[in-house]
């Protein structure tokens, strides 16, 4: 490995996360990672799954051991999962990359996430859980963002131009 990821997002569910990473692979001419995507293939089940039959705890220990392994081993875009920021090692390993924190309100949330979706975390009153999940996590996504880009009422061609602008990699 070189230098890493070229760019890196984290945001909560929904942000947009997978949708503007992969524009923004397409655009840098760099490969696209996805660490929930990398979990699933591994574990050969959906997240849901995991959360339902082995617990948060055990999902999380997944989350952390695959965003290392793609920290370490990606030189393109990477998107983390929603909650990867949790963990303080994660935190670490992210200093100094060229992270990109999605942002978005409760209603674009709802809006995008829908209220039926297989959200773990979302089960019950997914409003409230959202912004609790928010207040949890807003400062740990901005402790590890270089930038932060607000992806409400922003198509995901928008939101990948103001990302390549605020990390400045428009001739990268």
């Amino acid at each position: 490995m070189t230098g890493g990821p070229l760019v890196v997002l984290v945001g909560p569910m929904g942000s947009g996360k997978s949708t503007v990473g992969a524009l923004l692979a397409e655009r840098l001419g760099a490969p696209y990672r996805d660490t929930d995507a990398d979990i699933v293939a591994a574990e050969g089940r959906e997240i849901s799954d995991i959360f339902v039959e082995d617990g948060e705890e055990r999902f999380r220990a997944l989350e952390k051991a695959a965003v290392a392994a793609a920290v370490a081993e990606h030189e393109g875009v990477l998107a983390l999962g929603g909650g990867a920021v949790l963990d303080a090692g994660t935190r670490a390993l992210l200093a100094g990359l060229p992270v990109a924190y999605l942002s978005m309100d409760v209603e674009e949330a709802v809006r995008r996430v829908g209220l039926g979706v297989a959200r773990p975390l979302l089960a019950v009153n997914p409003r409230r859980q959202w912004r609790e999940l928010m207040d949890a996590r807003r400062h740990l996504y901005e402790e590890v963002a270089r930038a932060v880009v607000a992806t409400d009422a922003r198509t995901p061609e928008e939101v990948a131009e103001a990302v390549l602008d605020a990390l400045e990699l428009k001739d990268a």
